[in-house]
């Protein structure tokens, strides 16, 4: 839809099925670092949950160019990713959730706000809780200001380069995100590692959003990748768990 490109997983099962929408992270794509995503989609799939999971336009393979990205994009590319899912005929569109990773978790809040009908369950995995001040703080303010004089900058990130227009700078004062999650009323989970700034962020996120069911996985000592880069898969593996679990609990 629209030039974006992503997978469906389809779970072996009679009849319709639950669904999950896979936000990725900030210069990210949709199988997320350490294939995070790719792993999540498959431990849904065995159970009887389907999933999307898609690159944002400008982003992996989808159509687009990185520099006219934007936080107001990405949402309306949630949005055409949702109404992709409730067109498949094995999925129950009542019965739809949504997964964002970092700044996903921040495309999701606001797609849940502006349609707060669409999610039965959120799971956010160390979210943004303020674009302007988190992406301040990871950017500097000097790429700030080029964006602005020069309509567009380029930043090596260390992992990767990437070129940035003005129009992202602009909307990442578009959304207060724990007023946008308090348009939310679906089951809510939140969870971040300790050593990431993401935690600051998880108590004001749940004591805002308006389900009845919400709660935190907070893990001692992770990072804000859940160290998956690593040797040792545990942490990594108990958040796709946790997160399994919840949303065959909540859909």
């Amino acid at each position: 839809a629209q030039g974006i490109q992503g997978i469906v997983i389809e779970p072996q099962v009679e009849g319709q099925v639950p669904a999950v929408l896979l936000l990725h992270g900030f210069a990210s794509q949709k199988d997320e670092v350490g294939d995070m995503y790719k792993r999540l989609a498959a431990a849904l799939g065995s159970q009887g949950i389907a999933s999307l999971r898609i690159d944002f336009r400008g982003w992996g393979e989808s159509d687009g160019q990185m520099v006219e990205s934007s936080i107001q994009g990405q949402v309306e590319d949630a949005a055409a990713a949702y109404q992709y899912l409730t067109q498949l005929k094995f999925v129950a569109p009542a019965r739809i959730g949504v997964v964002g990773f970092s700044l996903g978790g921040g495309i999701a809040i606001v797609s849940a706000a502006q349609h707060p009908a669409w999610y039965a369950s959120m799971v956010v995995w160390s979210s943004v809780g303020d674009f302007y001040a988190d992406f301040l703080a990871s950017l500097g303010q000097a790429n700030f200001e080029k964006a602005e004089q020069d309509g567009q900058v380029t930043i090596d990130l260390g992992w990767r380069e990437v070129t940035l227009g003005s129009e992202f700078f602009k909307s990442l004062k578009l959304y207060e995100l724990t007023q946008e999650i308090s348009k939310y009323s679906g089951a809510f989970l939140a969870i971040a590692g300790t050593e990431d700034f993401s935690i600051a962020y998880v108590d004001g996120f749940l004591g805002a959003a308006q389900g009845s069911s919400k709660e935190k996985f907070v893990i001692e000592g992770a990072d804000h990748i859940f160290g998956v880069l690593g040797e040792d898969q545990m942490t990594a593996d108990s958040v796709i768990e946790k997160t399994v679990q919840w949303l065959k609990n909540t859909l």
